[in-house]
């Protein structure tokens, strides 16, 4: 039985933990050739493990663009071209207005926006015609949250590449998509509400708050992206999809 995404190559950044490490074994699930980036490589040794199948880890920070050039050159050396990106690589910390240091600004922006940007750019000359291009956002990206706001105009920015990519990259048929995750239980989550039994009780009132009653887990989101990327949305393009169990839709 042929697999979805068999033959396809799929490109994952952040891909050692999280949305990207259960999108990363989706895709690899199905058949796919999958490349995942990663800051340490013992993260990437240890998501290679987990991830199974035909899955490559290329070291790199995707806010430097030498890193993002050696991620390519990796690609190329093995496949012709790439099938699918799944920009994911990011995050946040929290800094309220009147606390925000420029390195708080400048860190958050250049992983989140100009990793985003120049991940899907120097992707361009490999992508096929009619490629997909997943971008991840976060309900954030409309809806307010105290201490975040920096990291919440960086996850609007993401949103506001799939609405203007698609007009750029129209003449390819590439598709660009954005998915916008809710309340995810993921190691950075747990990090961020400060661990332990406070971050236990963050997301206990979070998913009080939520339609859905809990917060998501990681295979959902994934499921997802492989939405967006598969031919079953071959006419969805450039749209915003919260998987967010009706958190920013009340």
């Amino acid at each position: 039985m042929t697999s979805k995404f068999s033959s396809k190559v799929v490109v994952v950044t952040g891909g050692t933990s999280g949305i990207g490490l259960s999108t990363a074994k989706a895709f690899a699930a199905e058949g796919a050739s999958v490349f995942i980036t990663g800051r340490r490589q013992d993260a990437l040794d240890a998501a290679i493990k987990q991830i199974g199948g035909n899955v490559t880890g290329v070291r790199g920070d995707m806010s430097s663009l030498s890193d993002i050039d050696r991620l390519y050159d990796a690609i190329q050396q093995k496949h012709a071209q790439i099938d699918v990106v799944f920009a994911n690589a990011g995050g946040g910390e929290m800094a309220p207005l009147g606390a925000i240091t420029e390195e708080h600004y400048q860190r958050t922006f250049d992983t989140n926006v100009k990793g985003v940007l120049f991940t899907v750019q120097k992707a361009l000359p490999l992508l096929r015609d009619g490629a997909s291009v997943i971008l991840t956002s976060s309900t954030t990206s409309i809806s307010g949250t105290p201490a975040f706001s920096v990291y919440s105009a960086t996850k609007a920015a993401v949103r506001n590449f799939a609405r203007n990519w698609i007009l750029d990259l129209k003449g390819r048929r590439i598709r660009v998509n954005a998915i916008s995750p809710g309340v995810t239980e993921t190691a950075g989550l747990n990090e961020l509400f400060g661990g332990g039994e406070q971050a236990q009780s963050t997301k206990d009132y979070l998913a009080s708050l939520i339609p859905a009653g809990r917060v998501g887990q990681p295979e959902e989101i994934a499921k997802a992206v492989l939405f967006l990327a598969s031919d079953d949305a071959s006419f969805v393009n450039g749209i915003e999809l919260f998987v967010d169990g009706g958190q920013a839709q009340i």
